[in-house]
């Protein structure tokens, strides 16, 4: 285990070079502040401290301010260039762990697959080839319809190495769903799995897939994973096929900002919104991120519970970047019982985990003992995402767990594929906070007004630009819905639709969103696709879902349902109604509760009061959340003001 955090190298690394940063490594303040004062310093620092090759001249570190700024300008480079500097490495580079067939391999139901650096390479080597075969160059797009497995690591590091535009979901997305978001990208290479595991069941997805395809015509050619083995689908080739190819892998060197990735909004009005992401910006930001608040090094093994709808599975997959194995796990976290990610954790010698608040939660629950059963000694660091980790989870984790594992609770989003605010090895840890705002984000709390707040919530704004922001959006080619979606309400300064309190020790604690957007199990869902679903029933005249933050550190995600005249909420119609969110959308955004109103409430355009009601059922007076000479029918609201007042006495 290091003696020295990696962030600690490199600020006196800084500090040789003149930067305006503690000599002794270990102010982290000044650090940061540097970081954000001085972007094109810290930024080119990154680069070379982590040996990023570049060719070409570059002109300017970064030019032009958000959301039009650029960086690097005139440099070539490839995301997987970095990955092979690690190729010759001994040890594994992924292991793939999946829930056994009928839970019934070894004592914790588990199998694993293990591929070495060098077999990942000749895997990533014989996919390009493969693509390169079907005429895939520069700008196609290639996507991903699987669990968290290996393969979906292969296919993204080949797509990436030849131009290629990779973007993918899980596949407990729907057909439709999934086709929401590919179809916007016409994509001519599909990669999907027969299905998965997950809870002990197996869940065969060749139909599935067979939909999606016919949804998907601009696909040439698609290949089938086995991971059930339970047989072919028509119009899909084995994935054996695809990677047996003899071939040398040279990744091809790109502009900076040349495409890498698209990941997708939550789609909260219309069709999610493509994120577009480059090469370069999520390269920095992730050796910036993983190499120095997460101190990853070569060697580590490196798991968070993810799927490949959330931009962490992206995010942990960059592991690869620094030369930690990373590992996948297909399944589920909490079946046949809680603790199966401290089995996989003891059982592969992890030394970063992470995992969202609920998965502590529900270990605490069912009062587990990690430590007292499992062999922990290589865990280090434990990483939450996705929603507030209560102070109650990280003594937990000190007692539970180990008291030298250092908990980093982060907070960031899909339109940076990162983290705004975090931990880091040389900030005390506060528990229910955030350590501080991350390097390079020049971050801070606004009013309305646009002032900045300490020790008050306010709107999460970033002054400065980050080399990952998006390039772009998908299918707009003015860049004005980007604009409107980050800019409009501060011109020129991001805010994310979170609310936030910045501290006067400088830690951050995330108040929730303050948009419509829900955040479920760390994934954002738009309700436009739960909407779409519930909507279409005939006993529906319409639907309101928001997603609420609960002081205990919890999300309670309920749907509203106003019924037409003659209908009724039966527990039939309840059980249409989420196994329509389950089939027409997805099973992650099937609600908490579904309960009966008279009445929706809109504003005078007709727009549903997504976030005033969600504010009423955190316990702010309606009279506060929204003006109800703004609502279509202000007696619309009491019955939400009064379903608060008695959940509270229920719950009391």
């Amino acid at each position: 285990m290091p003696n020295t955090p990696a962030i600690i190298d490199f600020a006196r690394w800084c500090a040789e070079r003149g930067a305006p940063v503690a000599a002794d490594g270990i102010d982290y303040d000044a650090l940061w502040r540097w970081s954000v004062s001085e972007p094109a310093e810290f930024w080119s620092s990154v680069r070379y401290f982590f040996g990023v090759s570049m060719a070409g001249t570059v002109s300017a570190v970064v030019a032009g301010q958000i959301p039009d700024a650029r960086w690097f300008e005139g440099a070539r480079l490839n995301y997987v260039e970095q990955v092979l500097r690690h190729a010759g490495s001994d040890g594994p580079a992924v292991i793939d762990v999946a829930e056994a067939p009928g839970g019934a391999d070894g004592a914790d139901g588990l199998v694993d697959r293990v591929i070495s650096w060098a077999e990942l390479g000749r895997q990533v080597a014989a996919f390009a080839a493969t693509l390169r075969g079907l005429g895939v160059g520069r700008g196609d797009r290639v996507v991903g319809y699987l669990p968290d497995v290996a393969e979906g690591i292969v296919a993204f590091l080949a797509s990436a190495s030849i131009g290629a535009v990779w973007a993918s979901c899980g596949q407990d997305y729907s057909p439709a769903a999934a086709a929401n978001r590919f179809g916007q990208l016409e994509p001519v290479v599909l990669v999907a799995a027969d299905g998965y595991r997950f809870g002990g069941r197996e869940r065969d997805r060749r139909e599935a897939v067979e939909v999606l395809l016919a949804q998907l015509p601009t696909v040439r050619a698609a290949f089938l994973v086995p991971r059930l083995g339970s047989g072919p689908v028509p119009g899909c080739r084995p994935w054996q096929e695809a990677v047996t190819v003899q071939a040398e892998l040279v990744p091809e060197r790109l502009p900076f900002d040349h495409p890498l990735w698209v990941l997708f909004s939550s789609g909260t009005t219309g069709l999610p919104k493509g994120i577009v992401h480059g090469h370069g910006g999520v390269l920095l930001e992730h050796l910036k991120s993983l190499g120095l608040h997460l101190d990853l090094r070569a060697g580590d093994r490196f798991a968070w519970y993810t799927t490949p709808s959330w931009m962490v599975w992206n995010y942990r997959t960059s592991g690869l970047l620094l030369g930690a194995t990373v590992v996948c796990y297909d399944g589920s976290a909490t079946a046949p019982s809680p603790d199966v990610l401290w089995s996989l954790a003891a059982r592969h010698g992890v030394t970063f985990l992470g995992a969202s608040p609920g998965y502590i939660a529900a270990c605490e629950a069912a009062g587990l003992h990690p430590a007292e059963h499992y062999d922990l000694g290589w865990l280090r660091g434990f990483g939450s995402s996705g929603s507030h980790l209560p102070a109650a989870a990280y003594a937990w984790i000190g007692d539970r767990v180990g008291k030298y594992v250092e908990v980093q609770s982060a907070s960031g989003g899909t339109e940076v594929v990162s983290a705004f605010a975090g931990g880091a090895p040389i900030l005390p840890v506060r528990p229910g906070e955030l350590s501080g705002p991350c390097l390079g984000v020049a971050l801070e709390a606004w009013d309305p007004a646009g002032r900045p707040v300490h020790g008050q919530t306010g709107e999460l704004v970033v002054t400065q630009p980050m080399p990952s922001m998006p390039l772009y959006f998908w299918n707009d080619p003015d860049g004005s819905r980007y604009r409107e979606a980050y800019f409009s309400a501060y011109p020129g300064v991001w805010r994310h639709g979170d609310w936030i309190t910045i501290t006067e020790h400088g830690t951050v604690i995330v108040n929730g969103r303050s948009d419509s957007t829900l955040n479920r199990q760390g994934v954002r869902v738009g309700s436009a696709e739960i909407y779409q679903a519930v909507e279409a029933l005939p006993e529906i005249a319409e639907a309101l879902v928001i997603g609420a933050e609960q002081p205990d550190g919890g999300y309670w995600m309920p749907l509203f349902v106003q019924l037409t005249d003659t209908a009724e909420l039966t527990d039939t119609l309840i059980e249409r109604i989420t196994t329509a969110i389950r089939d027409g959308a997805s099973p992650r955004y099937v609600p908490d509760d579904i309960i009966p109103v008279k009445a929706i409430p809109h504003t005078l355009t007709g727009k549903k009061l997504e976030v005033p009601i969600k504010r009423i059922l955190q316990g702010t007076k309606a009279t506060q959340a929204v003006d109800p000479g703004a609502v279509d029918d202000p007696t619309a609201l009491e019955h939400f003001t009064t379903y608060h007042a008695q959940r509270i006495r229920t719950t009391a």
